[in-house]
């Protein structure tokens, strides 16, 4: 490739074309296989330039993986595979690559150290490698602990005669990054990969970032991104490409794969706007964000069917509901577990909620092995009241019928708590708590109605009683959740608070909250670490998911007052 500072200075349009791939981490050859088609396909469509997503090679986020040489060689391997079958399309994909020394290092320690990089192929060759330079260490992301940072912020590459900036990620989120040490450089082209997890909103966000670095470089941004789900993590795509002036001229679906071409204007061209998805709004969007995290969570760990408990109520109907959106309802399997405390509208409304999405359903009573086991514990029990421990032997109880439908037949077992019962601690471990993941983990119980009542107006799913009647885990006579909690309405906002906020009590009562409501919630929420610490993964939708999001030590006395 010629130096850029003899490249052609005529205004010409640059042929991008970007693949916006679902991949797997540790799937060296068949995240290989996907990422040559897209070379061919970009051969074909006379393309200058290929974008791929950041580490597409080996997957992301790869975390302990990229400590094993294995893992790092077989990455590197595939990139030399790829650049020999390069012809006139330079490609930028990412992948692990080895760290240099720093100068006048002379050490074994650099050895093993690793950047998170992308390559630069074209002509059958590797032309070249950039290291990301700005490694996020915030939130879901741990990359100061896995990479080394680059050096070349502002290097530049000649691509179809045009100087090109490449960056990864988090290089554009600051506004004095790497691309805008590229655009004084001379870059006349930024071109940005990414795994960028979604979270409500953050398309919205993302994008006014990305328009406002294009109009600061005063050079079109071109930005691909990872799409699918990959454990807790959801990526959603919306790869856009945006010109000089900040005007978005190409942006790729939602939560779907996409491959697309765009002529990028390089300086005075006429604009021809390309494909424009439009962005969803935000309930349709976290309902995606849903149905894409656990079909991929399912599909790609070996699974091909789920099973759950259907209570009748509002988290088991739309955790079902999802599912079957998701993996097809020939796939999900709804099995009703009534006690004697189960009203019988509740299994009326599973039932009707399996007819309503035409999934298969079964009744297996639980009531005899409880009765066996308050019969055991008969004599150990003898003057004590009736008490959650009872409650909580029928949720238990649900959870290993569960379990042995899943040990039997090799369903999936979905949980189906929320984020309202998750952070109070109201679930049962190893029983509602049973499960290899947790759909709406991170949704809060005011959203679960909302996401129900937008998805019954895409077809009939829900029946309208689970949506009017009162919650209830119904372990008890005529038991309602607010027996133990604060409304909901009530609840989410001070869990928003003190959790996605992180609003200390103090600033939450400063809000018009009730003290005394505040302080008890907060002792839940802190109180409940050690339960959720042992909860199976569930789809991140919101900025601060329980996890990665946010570590919390479970043996913490510090508590706050009013």
């Amino acid at each position: 490739m010629a130096d850029p500072a003899a490249s052609n200075l005529e205004p010409m349009p640059l042929r991008v074309a970007g693949a916006q791939l679902n991949l797997v981490v540790g799937d060296i050859d068949g995240n290989e296989r996907r990422i040559a088609e897209a070379m061919d396909w970009a051969e074909d469509e006379g393309a200058d330039v290929l974008v791929l997503p950041e580490l597409a090679i080996g997957g992301y986020p790869p975390e302990d993986l990229v400590l094993r040489n294995s893992y790092v060689e077989a990455g590197i391997d595939a990139v030399r595979r790829l650049a020999r079958r390069s012809g006139r399309v330079t490609t930028v994909v990412g992948f692990v690559d080895h760290a240099s020394p720093e100068p006048g290092d002379t050490s074994d320690a650099w050895q093993r150290r690793v950047a998170n990089a992308a390559a630069v192929l074209h002509g059958g060759r590797l032309v070249g490698v950039y290291h990301k330079v700005l490694l996020p260490n915030y939130g879901v992301f741990d990359e100061d602990r896995y990479f080394v940072p680059g050096r070349d912020p502002d290097r530049l590459w000649d691509i179809a005669g045009v100087p090109a900036g490449v960056s990864i990620c988090e290089d554009v989120w600051l506004p004095d990054g790497p691309p805008h040490l590229q655009a004084r450089a001379g870059a006349r082209v930024l071109l940005n990969i990414n795994a960028s997890p979604f979270h409500c909103g953050k398309a919205t966000e993302r994008e006014e970032m990305l328009s406002a670095r294009a109009r600061a470089a005063g050079a079109p941004l071109v930005y691909v991104n990872l799409v699918g789900g990959q454990d807790e993590l959801v990526f959603d795509g919306a790869s856009v490409v945006v010109t000089a002036d900040g005007t978005v001229i190409h942006r790729s679906p939602q939560f779907a794969e996409d491959r697309f071409v765009v002529d990028v204007p390089l300086a005075g061209e006429e604009v021809v706007p390309g494909d424009i998805t439009p962005l969803l709004d935000p309930i349709p969007e976290v309902y995606a964000a849903l149905t894409t995290g656990l079909g991929d969570y399912v599909r790609k760990n070996g699974f091909n069917s789920v099973v759950l408990g259907l209570s009748g109520g509002i988290d088991s109907a739309l955790t079902a509901t999802i599912a079957a959106d998701a993996l097809g309802p020939e796939n999900v399997w709804g099995v009703a577990m009534p006690s004697r405390y189960s009203s019988e509208h509740s299994v009326e409304d599973a039932r009707a909620l399996a007819d309503n999405l035409g999934i298969r359903f079964d009744l297996i009573p639980m009531d005899d092995v409880f009765a066996a086991y308050l019969s055991t514990l008969e004599d150990v029990f003898e003057g004590r009241e009736p008490d959650v421990t009872e409650e909580n032997l029928q949720a238990r109880i649900r959870g290993a019928i569960l379990m042995a439908l899943s040990n039997k037949f090799g369903h999936l077992v979905l949980a189906t708590g929320n984020k309202s019962e998750m952070a109070v601690g109201y679930s049962t471990l190893y029983g509602d708590m049973v499960g290899g993941f947790a759909v709406i983990k991170d949704v809060f119980k005011t959203m679960v109605y909302r996401l129900a009542e937008w998805r019954n107006t895409q077809g009939k799913a829900i029946p309208q009683r689970t949506l009017d009647k009162p919650p209830s885990a119904e372990l008890r006579p005529d038991q309602t959740d607010q027996d133990t909690l604060p409304p909901y309405e009530l609840l989410d906002a001070i869990l928003d608070r003190y959790i996605e906020d992180d609003m200390g009590v103090d600033e939450i009562v400063a809000d018009g909250y009730d003290p005394a409501v505040v302080e008890r919630v907060v002792r839940m929420v802190d109180a409940s670490e050690y339960k959720r610490r042992q909860s199976a993964p569930g789809v991140k939708i919101t900025v601060k998911a329980f996890g990665k999001d946010r570590r919390l030590p479970i043996t913490n006395r510090f508590r706050e007052k009013a």
